[in-house]
């Protein structure tokens, strides 16, 4: 059973090193690197352990010690002392079985009793409970001092002199003992005695393989079943025995099964000890050798595989154990962690720890670092290696201490077993349970195991080390950090080695490294600043590719704008012309790792996989941001990652790595943005952490910095003057600071810098530059190294003798070092280096010509004041120049070339701090500023070019979360880039308007659906309508108020899809207005009856007759499903919602769109004309508008869209009004201005928008436009214009007069207004709205009729009056004038409406007659004046609608003109012009009725109309009588009213008017007789004029009144005269009954 699970799950050979113990799967394959990476343990030590069992085909229930695999105790079924004693005679009884013990005697088998005094002792002990005490002595068993070790298992014991009893061995007689000292007690039984015989077999190298294992299984089941336990007496000094004994077995060589079994037994039983009850009591000389025991099977290349791979697998949960004790160590320890790694690194004894590699030790060199072997020490019998090549050896192939033999190592270790204290005479062995020391050593046995130049480790032991530092890392990794010990190995060489490693060619190996470089950065980067800096620039530069973004069809090149060309961290190549850096060849180079170089596919995916796993750490990439690409003197990190990932994110980059990579780079891609995504709605926390102010502060000047070394490389004084403008450099002129700023850079070139300071203009910059080193107690050779290394030296002689002469005063401007003479003798000295320098590493010079120390010597002489220097001095300065060359660091391109670059790592890691670890959201908002670019454009070339659908929802939520990142953060570029990049996409957004001609309308039942291009090409590209679903629903909604350039591609597609019926003009409702008319479709088509497939003869004929009869040809089904799929998509993106949410916004960002919307508008007048040359006469071609004519301004819904959006913007409220009212107030009035060139439903429109805003400036006091300014360019419309316009003119005058305020005085009084209303009050559909609007001025309690609009409104009322008669003309004209009634035609509502807004005109000027006094009175006119200006208009209104055709107006009018005849406010004796309306009004009247064709417009109505104001002249004369007595012109008024009555009477109306004008008369008369106005002169007085002329005009037309008035007396005597009998003169109330005169029509009754 365990074969076949090793058959199914151990990898294949080749791929065995692929394998790592830490993953919890099982594959028969190699495990993925990714998968590995993504895996989380969460218990990784059980894990680890029960797929160790199982790989081995291991029994995992009896192999290992329970703490291994379960949490609870197995309980034991036998009795413990039959389980151990049982144990005993099973190893001695394979013993006898073997041909040494053959001949054991029978007491080997029966075992010795112990003396009666000790058995006693050991009862009472028992019973008292009491410790026994066991003591093991080996003098007892009859051997000497010399001979009490290992050898008792030997052949002494089989092959004794003659005579020797054999019944005395040693190992057998052991198990004996222990046998009967176990009869009596069991639970406190001595622990060492207990293990004592099973450790002698253990390290007896007369044992064979099978005795051997048999005593390992019986150690192990007294682990498994507790009997072992930490109760257990003497545990600790058990555990330091038997770990000396399992680390130093030996047994005899058999076939390689059982001695490998051997080794697995071994293996398992150090796992368990260590991972057991007794594991933390462990000495560190223990631990080391256990782990110096598992390293060393580890590297055996002579164990099979299998062994191998489980000695690593055992190693590597060994380690867990160990390195898990740093946490333990950590707490017990407290704030003292630097003290306890200062006291174990003083201890007296350090530990070493050097495994064996095929029995060869291999030890560090402390000289140089290096490994150096030692050699293997053999057994003193020679026993080690056999003829077959297996293990061949009686113990395993251990390091030895050097000069120490078998026999003294067999010595010392049955000291260590036999240590058990004597009675009364030795103190208990304090065992100090193991620690730092054992771990500090084991960690940097693994490093050094990594030593990538070394030749002593192969690939194999590299990478096993590698694995189980990683799995030491992901135990401990923090802990190690905080030790400054362990972090010191971590950061110099685990880093220098690893930072090598990924170099490799070889795949384990870098997959390996990489891993362990993640993990390593993963728990301790917090101390790794420097080095992780470096090793994100090398596979930054590795993998960044240096070809452009390939041209894909059908994809947009402006999408992918952003992604770099290259990392920012890339600098030029330093020039290396001048003769001292050693040239290596480019491929040299990049095996160096000094280029990235062309690494093969699977290394790429292997680094790309890496960085993935760095960035799945949520604060991975913002600590990156904080620490590098804020810093000055760091890459922009953050960035290039970006960067990077982004590139690779193209599917271009699997033609450089693998079909893998483009899809985990855009996985780590979106990881970030989910990164930011998730700490959104976190609160942000600032303590502890760098002020986000600050970093802004220190990035940009990082920006100043890199240009103004840019410019000083390109030309130095400007650099400076650069640098000084933006306050980098205090003062130009001062050269410390230069100097402080040139020696602080990275980024400028050094030789630049060398020959800016070596000139000799720049001497006292060169003197300050000097300054800023310290040369004390350094040789010349290092204080010249170190000069060097901050410029290159010029080339020139006379400029290398300036800095080399400057340098001599520095050198010796302290105290001169000892063997100095002074700085003479230090500038010949210095310039002899710098010739040394040069002589020895310039490749053009040959070996045999080169410098030798004694040449370099001689040409010294006597130049130390006259004297020579030391030798010594000079053997180290030319030493020194031999083998390390004066170069600067970046200009080595040697094999040491990354040694020296580590060399000044670690100087600047002193000063360059820790990590700071940021677990906040305070700086997301600047690092995604900084990063959105790349990542845009990443996402809009997959969106693109994906293939699978797959990958379209984690895009669609990578878009959702930029949008949400970028408007939480206002970072609006990236959100307007967003927006551009989907509406690309969308295809909807285009600039070229859709051909709208083709447009067909398709019913169906109750739903239609408009087919257009639009909607047919939409409808057919998934990706354009996902990207419009992704626009609208994901980036847009929501995050309206944070876009700026943005909204020119999203107003551009809502006017698109409007245009084409796709969206409804729903914004109407909100103005009170219709909604905008769109298009008319060319044609529209019921499917309802047709078949949906007619076949292609049908389809065929309805091709041909659409096109014969100038129609469009009918959609197909699939342009129909298209546009209904369509239709579907704009729904469910919710528009109409986003408008709401955008007439929400704040004033800024409402301005924003307005301003956008106004650049759809046209800009001049020719932009409004759009002609289009038609291609056939009676199908014009159009483009979202109706269909245009030959001429013609034409009509576009899309240009009225746009003018109700922004004015439905600009009214919302004070704040929007004051934002971009003005720029609509502009846009509108440019509309107005060009009447003659825009269509009159974009003009009407324009017009209604306007005053809705002058309006809506009034009510707010902002003066955004004029009133009169607006009625003048209203007036000065065309009248057809007008009248086009008028129904939207109207309305918004409406809206701004409705209310009483300046605006209405303003309006109502300017003549514009009067004028626009008096040219559109006659359209009939909007005449009742222009009379309701002149009633409510009328009818206004404020005094809204002025002296400015009075002339105004008589004249529109007697218009409103006159219309109503034009109306009943046609219908009057024919009646007949006989008083019997004919049957008339019944009126039309319209015709009712006008007859009744005639009426109540006539009435509203009637209304007028009660201002007339506080007019006049406010005009401060004349009399004259006033009665011509105000009553004359009405008086000649009401005259004239007494004739009107209608008969209702012409009874209202002369109900009302009677009324204003007796108007008190008319008359006066102060004035006399009222006098007019006998010849102004009722004269005129008389006459005008007498007219045929005024009589014949209504031959009925105008009979009883003369009647009646016969009547009423005669009844104004008399109710006047009185006062125009007074007046000079009465006779004349008198005789003309004669004259009136004269007519009518003659008019042939017939008997009625007779009696009517008799009566009237009559009654006139009788007054006049009355009061004395008219009476017979007295007999013989001829002066009577008006007496006479009365009745002359009267008997012609009334012959009998002036009898009947005026009788003739009877003849009486002469008598006196006497007045008129009382009777017959008119009471008052006779007077009052006269004047009632009916209205006309009323005479009959």
């Amino acid at each position: 059973m365990a074969l076949k699970q090793n058959q199914t799950t151990l990898p294949p050979k080749e791929d065995a090193t692929q394998y790592d113990p830490v993953q919890t799967g099982l594959t028969s394959g190699p495990v993925p690197n990714s998968a590995q990476k993504s895996l989380e343990i969460p218990n990784i030590s059980t894990r680890i352990r029960a797929e160790t069992n199982q790989r081995n085909g291991v029994d995992h229930q009896t192999a290992l010690p329970p703490t291994m695999h379960r949490e609870g105790t197995i309980s034991v079924a036998v009795d413990a002392v039959a389980l151990i004693t049982t144990e005993c005679i099973t190893v001695t009884s394979a013993m006898r079985k073997h041909a040494r013990w053959a001949h054991s005697s029978v007491s080997a088998i029966l075992g010795g009793s112990p003396s009666p005094s000790k058995s006693r002792e050991a009862i009472r002990q028992f019973r008292n409970n009491e410790e026994p005490k066991v003591h093991i002595e080996m003098s007892s068993m009859g051997m000497g001092a010399a001979q009490s070790d290992f050898l008792l298992g030997s052949r002494w014991g089989l092959r004794g002199k003659k005579g020797k009893s054999l019944q005395d061995d040693p190992l057998i007689a052991a198990f004996a003992r222990l046998r009967n000292d176990l009869r009596h007690y069991i639970k406190t039984f001595d622990i060492p005695a207990l293990l004592h015989p099973f450790l002698q077999v253990i390290r007896s190298s007369s044992t064979s393989a099978s005795i051997t294992s048999l005593a390992l299984v019986a150690i192990t089941k007294f682990f498994a079943y507790s009997l072992i336990s930490r109760q257990s007496p003497r545990l600790a000094l058990g555990m330091q025995l038997l770990s000396a004994a399992i680390t130093h077995c030996r047994f005899e060589a058999s076939d390689s099964a059982a001695d490998e079994t051997v080794l697995l037994r071994i293996l398992k039983l150090m796992e368990g000890i260590l991972s057991g009850p007794g594991g933390e009591l462990l000495g560190d000389e223990s631990v080391c050798e256990m782990m110096e025991t598992g390293l060393s099977m580890c590297c055996q290349l002579r164990l099979s595989e299998l062994l191998r791979r489980s000695a690593e697998m055992s190693m590597s949960s060994m380690c867990q154990v160990v390195f898990e004790r740093l946490k333990t160590l950590e707490v017990e320890a407290g704030d003292n962690v630097e003290a306890m790694d200062a006291e174990s690194r003083d201890s007296p004894n350090p530990l070493k720890l050097a495994p064996s590699v095929d029995g060869t030790s291999v030890m560090p060199n402390p000289e140089n670092g290096e490994l150096k072997p030692t050699a293997k020490v053999d057994d003193k019998d020679g026993t080690h290696g056999n003829a077959e090549g297996n293990l061949g050896s009686t113990s395993l192939d251990l390091p030895r201490k050097t000069g120490e033999s078998v026999a003294q190592r067999a010595s010392a270790s049955a000291v260590e077993l036999s240590q058990s204290p004597t009675k009364g005479t030795e103190e208990p062995i304090s065992i100090r349970p193991y620690g730092l020391p054992s771990i500090r050593e084991l960690f940097r046995v693994l490093v050094d195991l990594l030593q990538p130049h070394s030749k002593q480790h192969g690939d194999g032991m590299r990478v096993m080390a590698l694995r189980i530092i990683d799995v030491a890392l992901e135990v401990a990794g923090p802990s190690i950090a905080r030790h400054p010990s362990l972090a010191m190995l971590a950061k110099d060489d685990l880093c220098r080695h690893l930072f090598q490693l990924v170099r490799s060619e070889n795949m384990t190996v870098l997959n390996e490294s990489l891993r362990v470089a993640g993990t390593l950065l993963h728990t301790c980067r917090g101390v790794l600043k420097l080095q992780q800096e470096l090793f994100l620039s090398y596979l930054v530069a590795c993998l960044h590719p240096r070809v452009e973004i390939p041209t894909e069809p059908g994809i947009d090149p402006t999408l992918y704008e952003g992604i770099p060309d290259a990392p920012k961290l890339v600098r030029p190549p330093a020039s290396s012309n001048n003769g001292r850096a050693t040239p290596v060849p480019v491929k040299d180079r990049q095996k160096l790792g000094m280029e990235g170089g062309s690494r093969k596919p699977d290394a790429r995916e292997a680094m790309v996989e890496s960085i993935g796993a760095l960035s799945r750490i949520p604060s991975y990439l913002v600590e990156l941001f904080v620490n590098y690409d804020c810093e000055v003197d760091c890459a922009d990190l953050c960035e290039d990652m970006i960067g990077l990932l982004a590139r690779n994110a193209f599917p271009d980059a699997a033609t450089w790595s693998t079909t893998n990579v483009p899809a985990l780079c855009l996985d780590a891609l979106l990881g970030y943005v989910q990164f930011i995504a998730d700490r959104l709605p976190l609160e942000p926390r600032h303590e502890g952490y760098p002020d986000p102010e600050s970093l802004r502060n220190q990035r940009t000047r990082k920006k100043i910095v890199i240009r103004g070394a840019a410019k000083f490389n390109e030309h130095p004084r400007s650099g400076i003057a650069y640098l000084a403008s933006q306050g980098i450099i205090t003062n130009p002129d001062d050269v410390h600071a230069v100097a402080t700023f040139l020696r602080g850079t990275t980024r400028i070139s050094k030789s630049v810098l060398g020959d800016f300071l070596s000139k000799k203009a720049n001497d006292q910059l060169l003197r300050a530059f000097m300054g800023l080193f310290d040369f004390n107690n350094k040789r010349v050779d290092e204080a010249l190294r170190e000069l060097l290394n901050s410029f290159r030296l010029p080339g020139e002689a006379p400029l290398i003798e300036r800095i080399v002469e400057e340098f001599s005063e520095k050198y010796c401007s302290g105290v001169t070092p000892e063997g100095i003479a002074g700085k003479d003798a230090v500038h010949v000295l210095a310039y002899a280096i710098i010739i040394l320098n040069t002589d020895q590493h310039n490749p053009s010079v040959k070996d045999e010509k080169r410098m030798t120390y004694a040449d370099f010597a001689r040409n010294l002489r006597g130049v130390n004041g006259g004297g020579n220097f030391e030798p010594e001095y000079l053997q180290q300065i030319y030493d020194s120049i031999r083998t390390n060359e004066i170069i600067l660091p970046e200009e080595h391109k040697t094999a040491r070339a990354f040694d020296y670059a580590w060399e000044e790592l670690l100087i600047k890691t002193q000063s360059a701090g820790d990590l700071v670890l940021c677990d906040t959201n305070i700086f997301d908002a600047d690092m995604f500023q900084a990063t959105w670019r790349p990542i845009v454009a990443t996402l809009s070339y997959v969106f693109m070019s994906a293939s699978e659908d797959v990958v379209f929802p984690r895009i669609n939520t990578g878009f959702l979360q930029c949008a949400q990142i970028a408007a939480t953060y206002r970072v609006t570029e990236a959100l307007d880039r967003i927006v551009y990049c989907l509406s690309s996409i969308s295809t909807v957004a285009q600039d070229r308007p859709w051909n709208t001609a083709l447009n067909t309308k398709v019913q169906r039942g109750k739903e239609s659906v408009m087919v257009s291009e639009l909607a047919v090409k939409l409808g057919g590209n998934f990706r354009a309508k996902l990207a419009t679903y992704v626009l609208f629903q994901y980036v847009v909604r929501g995050n309206v108020k944070e876009i700026r350039n943005g909204w020119k591609h999203i107003v551009q597609i809502w006017l698109n899809l409007f245009a084409n019926s796709l969206i409804s003009p729903s914004l109407s409702k909100r103005l009170g207005l219709d909604p905008i008319s769109l298009q008319t479709p060319t044609h529209v088509i019921d499917r309802a009856d047709k078949p949906t497939d007619g076949g292609f003869i049908s389809s065929f004929f309805s091709t041909i007759s659409s096109y014969t009869a100038d129609d469009p040809p009918e959609p197909s089904e699939e342009e129909l499903e298209y546009a209904m799929t369509t239709v579907d998509c704009v729904n469910n993106c919710h528009i109409e919602d986003l408008l709401l949410e955008a007439t929400q916004m704040p004033p800024r960002a409402t301005k924003d769109l307005v301003l956008t919307l106004l650049e759809q508008l046209p800009q001049d007048s020719s932009a409004a004309v759009i002609v289009v040359k038609p291609e056939r006469p009676s199908t014009p071609m159009r483009t979202n508008g109706y269909r245009q004519g030959n001429r013609g301004p034409q009509y576009d819904p899309s240009l009225v869209y746009v003018l109700e959006l922004i004015t439905l913007l600009a009214v919302r409220d004070e704040s929007t009004l004051a934002a971009v009212g003005e720029l609509v107030v502009d846009a509108l009035q440019n509309i107005l201005r060009n009447a003659a060139n825009t269509h009159f439903m974009v003009l009407s429109r324009a017009v209604f928008y306007l005053l809705l805003l002058l309006q809506k400036s009034a009510v707010q006091d902002q003066s955004l436009v004029r009133a009169p300014v607006v009625l003048h360019m209203i007036s000065s419309f065309s009248q057809p214009k007008l009248e086009k316009s008028a129904a939207f003119i109207l309305k918004g005058l409406i809206v701004c007069i409705k209310e009483s305020g300046t605006l209405r005085n303003e309006i109502i009084n300017t003549p514009d207004f009067w004028s626009t209303i008096e040219r559109i009050h006659t359209i009939p559909a909007v005449s009742a709205g222009v009379f309701s609007l002149l009633k409510a001025v009328v009818e206004d309690r404020a005094p809204a009729v002025t002296a400015d609009n009075y002339e105004f409104v008589i004249g529109l009322l007697h218009s409103f009056a006159n219309a109503g008669g034009a109306a009943a003309a046609s219908q009057q004209q024919h009646e007949p004038s006989s008083r019997r009634p004919q049957p008339q035609e019944q009126a039309q509502p319209r015709e009712n409406e006008v007859f009744q807004r005639g009426e109540e005109a006539v009435d509203l000027v009637y209304q007028l007659t009660s201002r007339i006094p506080a007019l006049i009175e406010q005009s401060h006119l004349e009399r004259n004046d006033a009665w011509i200006t105000y009553w004359s208009p009405i008086f000649e209104c009401l005259r004239m609608q007494c004739e009107n055709p209608h008969r209702g107006i012409r009874r209202r009018a002369f109900t009302c003109v009677q009324g204003a005849l007796q108007s008190a406010e008319l008359a006066s004796t102060d004035h006399q012009e009222w006098t007019a309306i006998f010849s102004e009004v009722l004269f005129p009247l008389i006459e005008r009725l007498l007219k045929p064709e005024v009589y014949q417009a209504d031959p009925k109505g105008m009979s009883e109309t003369r009647v009646a104001v016969a009547k009423l002249l005669c009844k104004i004369f008399l109710h006047y009588l009185v006062t125009l007595a007074e007046w000079e012109g009465m006779e004349g008024t008198w005789f003309r009213i004669l004259d009136c009555m004269d007519r009518l009477m003659n008019s042939g109306q017939g008997s009625g008017m007779e009696e009517e004008i008799f009566e009237s008369l009559k009654n006139i008369f009788y007054f006049m007789k009355s009061d004395g106005y008219l009476v017979p002169p007295p007999p013989g007085e001829k002066d009577a004029p008006i007496w006479h002329e009365t009745w002359k005009r009267v008997d012609r037309f009334l012959p009998g009144m002036r009898k009947e008035i005026f009788p003739d007396p009877p003849p009486q005597p002469q008598q006196k005269q006497q007045h008129p009998p009382e009777q017959k003169r008119l009471s008052t109330e006779q007077v009052k009954e006269a004047e009632k005169i009916p209205e006309p029509g009323m005479a009959e009754s």
